[in-house]
């Protein structure tokens, strides 16, 4: 299972990259759950990265315009992201979902389809009105995207576990993997969720707050040795 660790900044995609991080994520915690940040920080987080580690960008708690979507998928690519995450908030259901990750795939592919296109769902979709999370995977595929993720919209101290249990999250794994699709799961999650994670073949763990310093996304800095012992554990 690789680890996805979100940084603010470079010297947070640094500490992640030295406490062994594989996939370094550039967010914006302020703009919420997937918040975008913006170009020059991804540009410069990608050139340190300098194509020895995957650098995976979110574009925002999106709205269900398929359109402004997609510029801003472009937008990351151009940046130099590896993969291009969607947090698919504003779609309410599978049709509109799939229309704006059909936008996505088709701006990615045609920039540059090496690019991996990642649909997000949440998990606590059912307390914001967004896509439900059981339909994130076959979103995923019938979109042509590469990999479905979750993780939780309201930061409140409940976490992905809280949402969905062990069955669910097997289903989600499960159907995305019948798909040929990768997963990753993120939502407040820490080390004592990686037995879970694993028995379940979880491919990616996204985390921030647990390697942050105080276990705090928004006031807290990633911390090198918190990641090491993460990526430890794993």
């Amino acid at each position: 299972m690789e680890l996805l660790v979100s940084a603010i900044n470079l010297e947070e995609a640094k500490e992640a990259r030295l406490g062994g991080a594989d996939i370094l994520d550039v967010k914006n915690p302020k703009e919420g759950s997937l918040g975008a940040n913006f170009p020059w920080v991804i540009r410069e987080i990608s050139e340190y990265a300098n194509n020895e580690i995957i650098v995976s960008t979110t574009i925002g708690d999106v709205p269900y315009k398929p359109g402004t979507v997609s510029l801003a998928a472009l937008g990351c690519a151009t940046a130099g992201s590896n993969y291009v995450k969607v947090g698919l908030y504003g779609p309410e259901n599978y049709d509109e979902a799939v229309e704006v990750m059909n936008a996505v795939v088709k701006t990615i592919n045609e920039y540059d389809d090496t690019i991996t296109v990642v649909a997000c769902g949440y998990a606590d979709a059912y307390k914001i009105g967004s896509v439900e999370s059981e339909f994130i995977p076959k979103v995923a595929y019938d979109s042509g995207c590469d990999l479905a993720m979750l993780d939780t919209y309201i930061k409140d101290g409940h976490r992905l576990t809280d949402h969905l249990n062990k069955e669910q999250l097997k289903n989600f794994v499960d159907e995305a993997h019948e798909y040929k699709l990768k997963v990753a799961l993120a939502g407040s999650v820490n080390s004592g969720d990686i037995p879970l994670l694993k028995e379940i073949n979880c491919d990616i763990m996204g985390v921030r707050g647990c390697v942050c310093s105080g276990g705090d996304r928004n006031t807290g800095t990633i911390n090198q040795e918190l990641v090491q012992q993460l990526k430890d554990n794993i």
